[in-house]
C-alpha cells in the first residue's frame, strides 16, 4: 500500500509544457485499463497548476475511450477566462490513440461571506474492526456495511477514508480520485447475486461522465465520509451521487457519476 501511495503522489507531479502538462508513469494497479480516478486527480492538478492563485470549485469530465496503462497522458489546457476571482478552463487528456477524456473546470479565489448548510445525520467513524481494503485506494478505509453483497440491499453506501499526512493542496485531487471507485458498486447493491466483484464476467461497466464540486477547504489526512446513493439503474446505464463530509458534519464536496452498466 505504501508503494502505491508513493506512486500516486508521483503521478500527481505533472510536468509542465507549453499550454499543457504531462503525467508521469501511470499507476501500476491490478486493473485492466487506466483508472478513471487517476484522470480525475490529474485534471484537478493541471487546473490548479494553471491558475495557482485559485482553487478548483467544479470539475466536469467526459470519458471518451479507455486509456492505455503504458503511456503517460498529456493534458492540453485552454484558458477561456481568468479574472480576479474566477477562471474557466477546458482540459483535454490525450494519448497516441486519441482523446481519452476532456474536462470543463471552474476555479475560484477564496472569498469571505456568511455560511449555511443543512444538517447531516451524525455518524461516528467505525472502529478498526470495520477496516476494508479496496485495491485501487492506497489509504485507510472503513465501512459499517459491505459494498459487495449477494442479497438485494438499498443502493446506498458510506465509506470513511483517511490518507497518510499530505499537503492540503492535494486534497481535491486525492478526493476526486476516491470518488470514482464505488458508485457503480452502490448501483449494483439492489441486484440479487451480482456485485462489483463480478465485473467483466456478469456485466461490463465503464464510467462515461463524472463531476465533482468542492465547497470548502479540507484535508484528506483527517477522516472524511463519502456518503453516496444511486437513484436509478436503467437502459444499460447507472447514475449515482454522493457528498463528502468531515467528521464534524461539514460538507466539503459533492459528486455525481453516470456509467455504462451492461449485463451479459
Amino acid at each position: 500500500m505504501t508503494i502505491v501511495w508513493n506512486d500516486l503522489l508521483s503521478c500527481l507531479e505533472l510536468r509542465a509544457h507549453t499550454s499543457a502538462f504531462e503525467g508521469g508513469d501511470n499507476l501500476p494497479l491490478p486493473y485492466h485499463r487506466l483508472f478513471g480516478g487517476q484522470l480525475l486527480a490529474q485534471f484537478v492538478r493541471a487546473a490548479s497548476l494553471t491558475c495557482p492563485g485559485k482553487t478548483v470549485k467544479s470539475l466536469n469530465v467526459l470519458f471518451a475511450r479507455e486509456g492505455l496503462t503504458d503511456e503517460p497522458v498529456r493534458y492540453e489546457v485552454a484558458v477561456h477566462h481568468e479574472g480576479r476571482t474566477f477562471a474557466t478552463l477546458t482540459i483535454t487528456g490525450r494519448q497516441t490513440s486519441g482523446v481519452v477524456a476532456s474536462a470543463a473546470v471552474s476555479l475560484h479565489a477564496a472569498e469571505d461571506g456568511p455560511e449555511h448548510q443543512i444538517e447531516f445525520p451524525a455518524t461516528a467513524v467505525p472502529g478498526p474492526e470495520h477496516e476494508v481494503r479496496l485495491d485501487l485506494i492506497p489509504w485507510e478505509l472503513r465501512a459499517a456495511t459491505e459494498l459487495d453483497t449477494p442479497k438485494p440491499e438499498a443502493p446506498e453506501y458510506e465509506l470513511w477514508m483517511r490518507t497518510p499526512e499530505v499537503a492540503p493542496e492535494l486534497a481535491p485531487a486525492l478526493t476526486a480520485y476516491a470518488t470514482d471507485l464505488s458508485l457503480i458498486g452502490t448501483a449494483l447493491r439492489p441486484v440479487e447475486g451480482i456485485s462489483q466483484h463480478d465485473a467483466r464476467t456478469a456485466f461490463t461497466s465503464a464510467v462515461t461522465s463524472h463531476s465533482v464540486w468542492f465547497h470548502r477547504p479540507f484535508r484528506t489526512d483527517e477522516w472524511l465520509l463519502l456518503r453516496q446513493h444511486s437513484p436509478i439503474l436503467a437502459h444499460g446505464r447507472c447514475f449515482g451521487r454522493g457528498d463528502v463530509l468531515t467528521e464534524d458534519g461539514s460538507l466539503v464536496a459533492s459528486y455525481a457519476q453516470e456509467a455504462l452498466l451492461r449485463f451479459r
